[in-house]
């Protein structure tokens, strides 16, 4: 008997890390330090939660079903901010809401693929792309990354087949936490474009680039509808995360093919988080940037603050957005380190092992650090303890 599509995928790392705190006790001393999950964890701003609040009392539509691909104002909004952020002009009929980024790419894989279709991912993964592609039936082609933890396009060049239907990538990334450079977007682009296949371009951390201005000019281009498709979370932005709203910038056409999918799945987006990023889109420009600058404050305080680490023999891969991807000096392998720090130091990161192919050598010497909810203290506090484990 064939099996179940979910039995041909993993669990979740974070499901599975989440199961390896049962039954460990953390002392007053060395509290729990958890660097495993990339979300905020404090509640949006009070103006959003009461924006959201009102609605609920108040706004009937609040709880009704509403238009498949997102509210009209919501989509709106959403196009102004990508035109401007982007200096290109989108329209809201190139944008849909989904229920979260994670919803985005399933509806775009679904529109491109068919059982036995490949897509090209660079490694490490995103591994919730990973998990819906092999549910899907979808070949994964593994992109091992190269200098600085960025795929190269040549050796992308080298996987495609006639089988090969899109390119997956996430930047800032997760889980390395790289800024992709414009110039290497475009190449992927040209790419995607000369083989007659889809860029799939995951944005998530694009609020929490350091770079300023346009991060790239991908939507400058004329046709890019016809090659690209962007994706976007609010979770991060305005800490929705449990509102459940994503986002997807592509043509209408292909917009059309995934409304099938949205409509059968979830029939329309949550109207209380698409409420709430409205809101946050109208009104939140100033506070958004604050947040921007803390996280970017601690990406700093990892960077000046790595040299004990470095000194036992750690290598710092990549950093960025909520990211730090570090390459540890032991002989042991990264998922029994894992268990073993959270154990003896407190401390609970994802290992490499979770973000590679099976049998990866490389991401069994690696790890992801996501500091979202570590301050400056915090982080100083993470590598006196790493810095102190022996293995």
């Amino acid at each position: 008997m064939p099996l179940a599509r979910t039995a041909a995928t993993f669990v979740s790392p974070i499901v599975e890390s989440r199961r390896w705190l049962s039954g460990v006790e953390f002392s007053d001393d060395q509290p729990l330090l958890n660097l495993s999950q990339a979300a905020p964890a404090d509640p949006p701003p009070e103006g959003l939660r009461r924006a959201m609040a009102e609605a609920v009392l108040n706004q009937d539509s609040a709880h009704l079903y509403g238009p498949v691909l997102g509210n009209p104002d919501l989509r709106v909004a959403l196009a102004a901010q990508i035109s401007r952020h982007y200096a290109a002009q989108v329209s809201a009929e190139e944008v849909a809401i989904t229920s979260g980024c994670n919803q985005a790419f399933a509806a775009t894989i679904q529109s491109l693929c068919a059982e036995g279709d490949a897509v090209i991912l660079p490694t490490p993964w995103y591994f919730n792309h990973k998990m819906w592609l092999d549910m899907q039936g979808v070949e994964t082609q593994p992109l091992p990354v190269g200098t600085g933890m960025l795929p190269d396009v040549a050796r992308a060049e080298t996987l495609i087949t006639d089988r090969t239907r899109a390119i997956a990538l996430v930047t800032p990334n997760n889980p390395c936490g790289v800024e992709y450079p414009a110039e290497l977007l475009d190449a992927f682009y040209d790419l995607a474009q000369r083989h007659g296949l889809t860029l799939i371009v995951d944005e998530t951390y694009r609020d929490f680039d350091s770079r300023t201005g346009a991060p790239h000019g991908l939507f400058q281009r004329p046709d890019w509808p016809d090659t690209l498709v962007h994706l976007y979370s609010f979770s991060k932005a305005y800490r929705l995360t449990g509102h459940r709203v994503g986002a997807i910038a592509t043509s209408p056409a292909r917009l059309l093919e995934m409304e099938k999918f949205l409509d059968t799945v979830t029939i329309c987006p949550a109207q209380v988080g698409q409420i709430g990023a409205a809101w946050g889109i109208e009104n939140l420009a100033p506070w958004l940037a604050a947040e921007r600058e803390e996280i970017l404050d601690r990406r700093a305080a990892i960077a000046e603050g790595f040299a004990p680490l470095a000194a036992q023999g750690w290598q710092l891969l990549g950093l960025g957005a909520y990211f730090a991807y570090v390459q540890h000096p032991f002989d042991t392998t990264s998922d029994q380190l894992a268990q073993k720090m959270l154990q003896e130091i407190g401390v609970l990161m994802l290992p490499g092992s979770m973000f590679t192919p099976d049998g990866s050598p490389e991401g069994q010497r690696q790890f992801r650090i996501a500091f979202a909810n570590v301050d400056r203290s915090g982080i100083s506090e993470v590598i006196d303890r790493l810095a102190g484990f022996s293995g």
